[in-house]
């Protein structure tokens, strides 16, 4: 009996200095060091460059203000071959928007189209005077129909072909009527030829 609590005070003076050795801190002046816990760093802001919202209302409207719709429409009249409708919604976008701007866009829209063989209007020496009137009075100010420009640059670009044209027709004609009076001297000249042959004994 003795031997066996002997045995049962052993173990457990055992078991108790191992725990005791366990609990207590490790040998030495160094502390124990605990796991690093990561540090979380600020998330930064993201900063979207959206438009505001007075900006994004108004994003459909033209920065002119000027409601380009009958311009628009008289432009797809003129490709599909109506230029009596396209120069009335030209008039009509004249009319509407009343400012030096508009008035310019339209009076150019209305010479390029007096400058298309196949326009009822078609005038190429109207439509070349119009333009250079309006070369001299190109407003400043707010920009133009990009379209516009396009015709404005054709109108310039038809206005010198047509003068070259008619300047080579100018010489045409006088050249065709050099060559009928040299005919007509030579014609003469024949005759006068035969007369004297036919007069020689």
């Amino acid at each position: 009996m003795r031997a066996t609590r002997f045995t049962l005070l052993a173990a457990g003076s055992l078991v108790l200095l191992l725990q005791a050795c366990a609990a207590a801190p490790p040998a030495g002046d160094q502390p124990v060091v605990q796991p690093a816990v990561p540090v979380q760093k600020p998330v930064a802001e993201l900063t979207l460059n959206l438009p505001d919202q007075a900006a994004a209302s108004c994003a459909c409207t033209p920065a002119t203000g000027v409601d380009r719709t009958f311009l628009d429409k008289g432009f797809a009249a003129m490709v599909a071959g109506d230029h009596r409708e396209a120069v009335n919604y030209f008039r009509r976008y004249q009319r509407l928007e009343s400012s030096p701007g508009v008035d310019w866009e339209a009076s150019i829209a209305i010479a390029y189209d007096k400058m298309l063989p196949d326009s009822p209007y078609y005038n190429w020496r109207t439509a070349r005077e119009s333009y250079l009137r309006l070369m001299r009075e190109q407003p400043q100010g707010p920009p133009l129909h990009q379209q516009i420009l396009l015709m404005r640059d054709a109108l310039a670009i038809f206005s010198d072909l047509h003068t070259q044209i008619n300047d080579l027709q100018k010489e045409h004609d006088v050249l065709t009527e050099n060559l009928e009076k040299r005919e007509e001297a030579l014609r003469r000249l024949r005759e006068l030829m035969l007369g004297q042959k036919g007069a020689t004994p």
